[in-house]
């Protein structure tokens, strides 16, 4: 069967067991040659009956499968519903539900929303490049609008004008190129220059809006819109920093309705993967770059209720 193009061709292709094992073998070991994820020897056995490989490297973990060693790691869950779901979760412009995905797939909601977070987990990926040319810079605040909430939520939550209560979130995004997004515990000077210093080519064109935090961007070229007055000047604008923020909150808001602060980073780097390959790829070279983030990557029950930290090395 030929590679998948659309949703329903991705169903039927990973429910045959033999192109899941295909695909992640191809990704994990690209030279062909399968290593105990323990010991790194390549001196294994497939058992085709238990669908794991046994490694004669005399340690304590001699089996393992196709999922050891990744986000899929000690789910009871089959490739077929873990790899459509990942189909699910970078091709859907807007994002989709755990509600919707459960359905979809058969698998409890709890069950599913665990999924989805480690999806998202292998989606984040750092990089030590830093963005040139023309860079815009914006933040923008998520939280629940005040006249939606009921009175006595409100009284609780709203104790002062503006942001408070807010989660901010930061981006740069290099014109014809890559956006980069975290969530941030403020948006004064000292964080705001420095995420912009720590992901920008110094000497690179900054456009910002007139935040009182951007004035003293003195290694670039910093030029500044007032959206009081105008929200372009000839190429002085932040519009693909909105654009992104518009993306963000309409799946937020649309999709998963209510998110709490202490996730919320996740569902951005969730949406800064979708829009950086949203061009260059189709739905299955999304896929498959997605799917070869997996590897080393491990997001808990307990790390992920907060009981334990985030930890991206998954322990073998």
């Amino acid at each position: 069967m030929e590679e998948p193009k659309t949703l329903q061709e991705a169903v039927l292709y990973f429910a045959d067991f033999e192109n899941c094992k295909a695909i992640m073998t191809e990704l994990r070991w690209p030279d062909g040659k399968v290593k105990c994820p323990t010991c790194g020897a390549e001196k294994v056995t497939w058992l085709a009956n238990a669908r794991l490989w046994k490694c004669y490297g005399g340690h304590s973990r001699p089996k393992f499968s196709l999922k050891t060693g990744t986000v899929f790691e000690d789910s009871p869950l089959g490739l077929d519903k873990w790899l459509a779901a990942l189909w699910l979760l970078i091709n859907c412009k807007n994002g989709i539900s755990s509600y919707e995905v459960g359905r979809d797939l058969g698998i409890s909601q709890k069950s599913t929303w665990h999924m989805l977070h480690r999806l998202r987990f292998a989606l984040h990926k750092g990089s030590i490049n830093k963005l040139s040319g023309q860079v815009e810079a914006d933040e923008t605040f998520i939280g629940g609008k005040a006249r939606n909430m009921h009175a006595s939520k409100r009284a609780e939550r709203i104790t002062a004008p503006g942001p408070k209560g807010k989660t901010i979130v930061m981006g740069v995004l290099e014109r014809g190129g890559e956006v980069r997004a975290k969530v941030v515990e403020t948006n004064r000077r000292p964080v705001v220059q420095g995420y912009i210093r720590e992901h920008v080519l110094a000497g690179s064109a900054i456009f910002t809006d007139s935040l009182p935090s951007y004035p003293g961007l003195d290694e670039f070229q910093h030029e500044v819109v007032d959206h009081a007055v105008a929200y372009v000047n000839g190429e002085v604008h932040t519009n693909g920093m909105e654009n992104f923020w518009s993306l963000l909150k309409r799946g937020l808001k649309g999709t998963y309705i209510s998110v709490e602060p202490f996730h919320l980073y996740r569902y951005v780097d969730e949406q800064v993967f979708r829009y950086n390959n949203r061009k260059v790829l189709d739905d299955y070279g999304r896929f498959r770059l997605a799917l070869s983030q997996i590897v080393g990557k491990r997001l808990t029950w307990d790390q992920l209720t907060g009981n334990l930290p985030d930890d991206a090395t998954c322990s073998n």
